[in-house]
């Protein structure tokens, strides 16, 4: 499917405009599970040269407001991925000590190895929007020059934006393929799936008061994700920003977009040295001789 209508490499990115759901998106719902499960396969495959390999690593950064299927997409979209090779981190509430460091410290240290995949269920985008919304945050973070809500300002964040493009062009200059989607869900949508966790038992769990308490900020968030796209943006470095009121129809444009990008690598398995290849028929010659002895 083409995917160029959902990316943003340039300050172009509006929000009220941008859809969160396509219609008839789900016409054929058999087709697109069929073509997402083809897709995993293909990812699968694309994984094990890549790890073999080790010189790229995927980070795919997830950002949406709650309820958007962020968990449903790694589950559905990442299925098939050899577990040795793939892993998940989110960033929630800082702990005292990643208070001590740098923002980006405690993101650095959950970064994908060389040949592996990783997802950022929530990432460091967090520092720019949730502290964004609620400012009052920064003051927990013992920055030099910042002692009252009036330090956070929109010069503060423009130097945080700053920050972020160079750590993912330094990321992408040290073989970092850095995906970022914004799963865009409509308030609508994001109330019918709250009142699906209360009225489904087994959902129970999922909703909390807090979740509630954030929709009163849907306002202030569509615009602090409006600011951070289009501040973060490159041409390098990219957002999709991905209509999300139809789980299906999402996971089918995340994993034609991770699936085509990965394939693009120059991958392939390591060729052998002349010595490498030595040793190995040493190897199967040992493996032969076994039965003498």
């Amino acid at each position: 499917m083409k995917t160029k209508q959902f990316r943003y490499s340039k300050d172009n990115f509006q929000i009220s405009k941008a859809p969160t759901f396509v219609k008839d998106s789900s016409k054929d719902l058999k087709k697109i599970k069929k073509h997402i499960k083809k897709n995993v396969k293909r990812l699968a495959k694309a994984q094990a040269k890549l790890y073999a390999r080790h010189e790229y690593s995927i980070l795919i950064v997830l950002q949406g407001m709650d309820a958007a299927g962020k968990d449903s997409m790694i589950r559905h979209v990442l299925t098939g991925i050899n577990p040795s090779g793939f892993n998940v981190a989110s960033f929630k509430q800082p702990t005292a000590e990643e208070l001590d460091h740098d923002y980006l410290w405690r993101v650095t240290r959950k970064l994908p190895p060389r040949g592996h995949i990783g997802v950022f269920n929530r990432s460091y985008y967090e520092d720019v929007l949730v502290s964004r919304v609620h400012p009052q945050i920064i003051l927990n973070d013992n920055l030099p020059e910042v002692h009252s809500l009036a330090d956070v300002n929109d010069k503060f964040f423009e130097k945080r934006y700053k920050d972020i493009r160079h750590y993912e062009e330094h990321l992408a200059k040290n073989g970092y393929i850095i995906l970022k989607f914004f799963l865009h869900l409509s308030k609508d949508e994001q109330k019918k799936r709250f009142l699906a966790r209360i009225d489904t038992p087994r959902k129970n769990w999922k909703l909390s008061s807090s979740d509630i308490k954030e929709r009163q900020y849907w306002n202030k968030y569509q615009d602090v994700y409006q600011k951070a796209i289009n501040a973060t943006s490159t041409k390098k470095n990219p957002w999709y920003v991905i209509p999300a009121d139809d789980k299906w129809y999402s996971r089918l444009i995340v994993s034609d977009i991770i699936t085509k990008r990965i394939e693009q690598l120059p991958l392939s398995y390591p060729a052998m040295t002349p010595a490498q290849e030595k040793e190995l028929e040493v190897a199967k010659q040992l493996l032969d001789d076994e039965a003498k002895y």
